[in-house]
C-alpha cells in the first residue's frame, strides 16, 4: 500500500493537475488507484443541480478505482474561499478523525491513494485546526508543488520546514512554471534542488493546456 499528501506552496500552484498525473501514471503502472480530496472548498451545481468542485471531478476521471464519494470527497463546501470561512458559512466543523478514517477505509479498495490537500500546508480548516494538522494525522509521505514565480523561494522554504515540524517526510517536490514571465527561472530551479533535499518529480514548463495525462513525472518511492 502506498499513499502520499499532495500539498503546495499556495493555493493555484498545480496542486490538482499533479494529483490527477500522478493517478494516471500510477494506473499506467498497473496499480489500483484513487485519489482523495478531504476538503474541496468552491463547487457549482451541474446540469442535474449537483454541486461539483472541478478538483474532484478531475481527480475522479484519473482514479481508476471508483468509491463513495462520502470517501474520496467527505467535505464538500459552496465558496471558493479558505475551507474555515467556507464551512463556518455553512455550519459544518471539519473533522481531522473523521477524515482520517475515510482515508484508512480507502486504504483497503485500492493500491495507492493520492490524497490533496486544500490550498497550502497551513491552511486553516477551522479556528483551532489546520492542513498540517490533517497531513500530520495521516501521517503520510508529504510531496510538494512549488508554482515558479517570483516569491516561490520563500513559499518552498518555509513549507518544508512546516513538513519537518510537523515529523512527516518530503518525499519529493515538484517545480510548475505558473508566471511565463518569471526572470531567472533556471536559477531558482537550481537553488530549490539544492536545498529542498528531495527528489525533483517533474518540471512542468509553462502549459495551461496540458491535460494530467499527458504530463510526464517520475513515480515517488513507495510510502
Amino acid at each position: 500500500m502506498t499513499a502520499w499528501f499532495v500539498t503546495g506552496t499556495d493555493t493555484g500552484v498545480g496542486k490538482s493537475r499533479f494529483s490527477a498525473a500522478l493517478l494516471h501514471a500510477l494506473a499506467r503502472s498497473g496499480q489500483r488507484c484513487v485519489g482523495m480530496k478531504p476538503i474541496a472548498a468552491g463547487a457549482e451545481p451541474d446540469v442535474h443541480g449537483v454541486l461539483q468542485n472541478e478538483d474532484v471531478v478531475s481527480l475522479r476521471a484519473a482514479s481508476n478505482v471508483q468509491v463513495p464519494h462520502a470517501l474520496d470527497n467527505p467535505y464538500l463546501l459552496r465558496d471558493p474561499v479558505s475551507p474555515h470561512i467556507a464551512a463556518a458559512r455553512e455550519q459544518v466543523q471539519i473533522d481531522v478523525h473523521l477524515l482520517r478514517e475515510r482515508f484508512l477505509q480507502l486504504q483497503t479498495l485500492a493500491d495507492a491513494v493520492v490524497v490533496e490537500g486544500a490550498g497550502g500546508f497551513c491552511v486553516p480548516l477551522s479556528d483551532s485546526v489546520t492542513g498540517a494538522d490533517l497531513a500530520q494525522a495521516l501521517q503520510l509521505p508529504v510531496i510538494l508543488v512549488v508554482g515558479l514565480r517570483l516569491g516561490c523561494l520563500n513559499h518552498a522554504l518555509l513549507t518544508k520546514e512546516a513538513i519537518a515540524a510537523r515529523g512527516l517526510r518530503l518525499a519529493g517536490w515538484v517545480a510548475n512554471v505558473i508566471d511565463p514571465r518569471m526572470l531567472q527561472p533556471q536559477a531558482n530551479l537550481d537553488y530549490l534542488a539544492a536545498r529542498l533535499q528531495a527528489p525533483l518529480l517533474a518540471h512542468w514548463p509553462w502549459d495551461p493546456e496540458a491535460q494530467p495525462d499527458q504530463l510526464t513525472l517520475t513515480l515517488p518511492t513507495d510510502a
